[in-house]
């Protein structure tokens, strides 16, 4: 590839902010995002913004008790378009952004700070009932339908005796028809556990020495395909997801990406083959991931087991000083991302 046909990396629009920003989620089928984090003060902030002539236009500001860690718009119909939010209380709420004063749904889910939620079901992405995922601090996640309040539906927490780790990413998976599903949980001592919801139990698990700062399924609405896991030491990991054997689980390739830690990695919505990682040391890399020649193979008792493929790095750009928090590709825009830093902007 020439560095003409390459993929650049533009900064489009930068803007500095009054508060730590967590995270950053598109408003699906418009040109708005929402943001989401911490004033000095200790209260939680939601900002909604909209990109109008090239630059940003604040359309709301909502300020909370408790700071705001995460948010996801993935199980709400794209009629309500509601944003769910995980705080540092341990609260899961969902918020009506055009009247958003008292949530439409609350319920303390952790006994400490929500990490990471995100949601399936919802804007005709995935089959099955709208179900939202959060990890909390506390050592367990738990899976929630929005329909119905206080107990969760699905409750994956450390068995007695055993230590809790802190759960510091989560995501829906494999949700293919009305009756499969699959939550993926990451933790801070390099776990990978793999909960298969339709059987209510632990159908993979893992551990990649570091801890887990990121997971992402290349989509969440396929039988399981690819997931990308990212962690503390500069490493990401792809697992190819079609073929688990039965004593070596899943296929997977690494790669040393940063030389910092990996926040966060998403995939391209229209184009799966594409991935998108956000570093400590305020970088973005874009990789394309290349199939091998044959995705399984059979092992010497004639057991399939799947054939990891291969990654290369299309172009990488320095935005920040500061690690990249969050990353968010536009559902409607092809290539149009925003993402987040701790610098405030």
């Amino acid at each position: 590839m020439s560095a003409f046909e390459k993929p650049q990396i533009i900064a489009h629009i930068q803007k500095g902010l009054n508060y730590t920003v967590f995270d950053c989620k598109w408003v699906p089928c418009s040109a708005k995002f929402v943001t989401m984090g911490n004033f000095a003060r200790g209260t939680g902030v939601i900002q909604l913004y909209e990109i109008q002539h090239g630059d940003l236009k604040l359309l709301r500001e909502i300020e909370k008790a408790k700071p705001i860690k995460c948010g996801t718009f993935g199980a709400t119909s794209l009629q309500q378009r509601y944003l769910a939010t995980g705080d540092f209380g341990g609260n899961l709420h969902i918020w009506n952004l055009e009247a958003p004063e008292v949530p439409v749904y609350s319920v303390k889910g952790h006994k400490e700070i929500i990490n990471t939620i995100d949601g399936i079901g919802g804007l005709g992405i995935g089959e099955g009932a709208p179900e939202i995922v959060t990890g909390s601090r506390d050592g367990t996640v738990k899976v929630w339908d929005p329909r119905q309040k206080e107990d969760p539906v699905a409750n994956m927490e450390p068995v007695q005796g055993e230590n809790k780790r802190d759960c510091w990413t989560v995501a829906f998976g494999n949700a293919y028809n009305q009756e499969e599903r699959v939550v993926c949980a990451g933790y801070d001592n390099g776990d990978i556990k793999l909960f298969d919801l339709r059987n209510m139990a632990l159908r993979w698990e893992t551990n990649i020495k570091n801890g887990v700062c990121s997971l992402e399924f290349d989509r969440k609405d396929i039988s399981m395909n690819k997931l990308v896991a990212t962690s503390l030491e500069g490493k990401f990991h792809v697992f190819d997801m079609r073929t688990q054997h039965p004593t070596k689980g899943f296929a997977s390739v690494s790669e040393k990406a940063h030389k910092s830690t990996v926040w966060q990695v998403r995939h391209l919505p229209q184009n799966r083959e594409l991935f998108l990682t956000a570093g400590g040391a305020g970088g973005l890399h874009l990789w394309k991931y290349e199939y091998p020649i044959q995705r399984s193979k059979k092992d010497s008792e004639g057991v399939e087991m799947g054939v990891a493929g291969s990654v290369s790095l299309l172009q990488n750009v320095t935005l920040s000083t500061q690690p990249i928090s969050s990353l968010d590709w536009s559902p409607d825009k092809r290539g149009l991302c925003i993402c987040s830093s701790f610098d405030q902007m």
